[in-house]
C-alpha cells in the first residue's frame, strides 16, 4: 500500500485537478457513504476484481466483488483530520446503517487503514480506508476509499421442491442467511422458513431434523456452538409458524462436514448452510 501511495502521489502532482481542487470529471461519492468534509475526489475507478482488507494486525482478507475506488485529497485551507477522526467519521456512518468495524490502525506498525462491513439491499459491502498522505497519526491529507460489494447468496425454494428432495434423497441443503456470527435469521430468508413450514403443514406425518453447518472461519468450538444455535433458531421459527415441536429436532455439525473447499469465499459461502433431514 505504501508503494501505491507513492505512485498515486506522483500522478496527483501532475494532474490538472491539483490546480482546480474540484472533483474530477464524472466522479461521484459512493452512494452508500458521503465524504469527509473538506476533501475533493481526485480520481475514481470501478470494476469487478478483488481487494484485500486488514481484519487484524496480522491477518488480511481478500474478497472478489464489484469494487469502487475513490482517491480523496484535502482542499487548500481545509483542516486536515487525524486518521482517528477520519475513521470515526466513516465508522459512525456505517454503524448508523447497521454495519460494524472490523479493524482499524492509526500507527506506522502496518498501513494506516480501517476496515468495515455492512449489509444493504441483499449486498455484503466491505469498506476499506487507506491513508496515502499526511503526518501520521496527526493528519490525513489524502486517502483511498475502497468499497467492495458482493451479492449475498439467496435461494428461491418451494414447499413442493423441499418435499421432492426429502422424498428422493432424504434431505435438502438450504442457504438461510443469518446475522454475521449470530443465529438471528435475516429478513430476506423468511420466505424459505415459510416454505419449510408449508411443506410440513401439507404433510403432517413428516418429521425432520434441522441441522446447521458452518465454514472454518473461527475456532471449531465456536463454530460448533454457532451451528447448534442457528439450527435451533430455524426450528424455533418453524414452531412459531405452527409446526408441532414433537415433529422437529435440531443439531449442529459446526465445520466438520464441508461440502466443498473452504479455501475460497465461494466455498465458505456454500459450506454455511442448513440441512433439513427427513427422520
Amino acid at each position: 500500500m505504501k508503494k501505491l501511495s507513492a505512485l498515486l502521489l506522483i500522478s496527483f502532482l501532475i494532474s490538472p485537478s491539483i490546480f482546480t481542487q474540484e472533483d474530477c470529471e464524472n466522479c461521484k461519492d459512493h452512494p452508500l457513504l458521503t465524504r469527509f468534509p473538506g476533501f475533493y475526489i481526485y480520481e475514481t475507478m470501478e470494476n469487478f476484481s478483488e481487494a484485500t482488507f486488514y481484519t487484524s494486525m496480522e491477518d488480511t482478507k481478500t474478497i472478489e466483488g464489484n469494487i469502487s475506488r475513490a482517491t480523496y485529497y484535502i482542499k487548500e485551507g481545509a483542516k486536515e483530520p487525524s486518521a482517528l477522526q477520519l475513521f470515526k467519521n466513516y465508522e459512525n456512518a456505517i454503524v448508523s446503517k447497521g454495519g460494524k468495524k472490523i479493524f482499524s490502525n492509526t500507527t506506522y506498525s502496518i498501513d494506516i487503514t480501517a476496515t468495515y462491513q455492512i449489509f444493504s439491499n441483499n449486498v455484503e459491502y466491505w469498506v476499506g480506508i487507506f491513508q496515502m498522505a499526511g503526518d501520521v497519526p496527526n493528519s490525513v491529507n489524502g486517502f483511498l476509499l475502497v468499497v467492495l460489494g458482493k451479492e449475498v447468496m439467496t435461494q428461491s425454494v418451494t414447499a413442493n421442491a423441499i418435499l421432492d428432495s426429502l422424498t428422493k434423497s432424504g434431505s435438502i441443503q438450504l442457504y438461510i442467511n443469518f446475522e454475521t456470527a449470530k443465529a438471528d435469521i435475516k429478513k430476506e430468508s423468511q420466505p424459505i422458513i415459510d416454505e419449510i413450514a408449508k411443506m410440513l403443514k401439507d404433510n403432517p406425518t413428516i418429521k425432520v431434523s434441522v441441522e446447521g453447518h458452518t465454514d472454518n472461519t473461527g475456532t471449531a468450538a465456536s463454530n460448533q456452538t454457532l451451528s447448534e444455535n442457528r439450527a435451533k433458531s430455524v426450528m424455533n421459527s418453524l414452531i412459531a409458524s405452527g409446526i408441532d415441536k414433537t415433529r422437529l429436532t435440531s443439531k449442529g455439525w459446526g465445520q466438520s462436514k464441508p461440502i466443498t473447499d473452504n479455501k475460497t469465499e465461494d466455498g465458505k459461502t456454500k459450506n454455511r448452510r442448513v440441512e433439513i433431514v427427513k427422520m
